[in-house]
């Protein structure tokens, strides 16, 4: 597995190896041991699925928090996103910045976004099918979120503001700024 550092080392791309012939293709997606290899240390518990059916869906920007924090492994199956991270820990050199990431069935990568940061993503294509691992269960009472479009983040997510789609609770969500409960 191929592991591509990010402008904030602890977000890293990771590239599973495909192995393709006449028939297909055959990869493994995931390997615990490769990942300690690169020094990500992560025991996910759960593996979420979701489907978008239309291109400019926005999912987040979400996190949990402690003891509910998660790590999060995200890749593509159907479709692309461009997939955001945001430093959300106070005592951070690189707090309040973000990275962005297209992640897609054409380019097989996956990124690792650690506990500290928001995340969320948005649809490039219709019928966009993510699956992401996580570190912890999912937990109502320790979800928060930060505002996808906070100016203050300046995150450039590719649509205009009125070809996004968005769930309102995410619509619903404060400033970074005003976040109460970030790492």
């Amino acid at each position: 597995m191929q592991i591509i550092p990010t402008d904030i080392p602890a977000v890293r791309i990771l590239v599973p190896k495909k192995h393709g012939d006449h028939r297909g293709f055959f990869s493994e997606v995931y390997s615990r041991q490769a990942l300690a290899d690169a020094g990500i240390n992560t025991e996910f518990v759960q593996d979420n699925h979701s489907l978008s059916a239309q291109k400019g869906v926005l999912r987040g920007l979400h996190y949990q928090i402690a003891p509910m924090a998660q790590d999060k492994l995200v890749r593509v199956i159907r479709g692309a996103i461009l997939d955001v991270a945001v430093d959300i820990r106070r005592s951070s050199s690189t707090f309040g910045r973000h990275v962005k990431v297209v992640l897609s069935t054409d380019n097989w990568q996956q990124v690792f976004v650690p506990v500290g940061f928001a995340h969320g993503f948005v649809t490039l294509e219709p019928n966009t099918e993510v699956l992401y691992k996580v570190s912890t269960y999912y937990s109502p009472g320790h979800e928060r979120g930060i505002r996808w479009d906070d100016p203050n983040l300046a995150i450039d997510w590719g649509l205009d503001r009125a070809a996004v789609t968005l769930s309102e609770r995410d619509q619903k969500h404060p400033l970074l700024a005003q976040a109460t409960e970030i790492f």
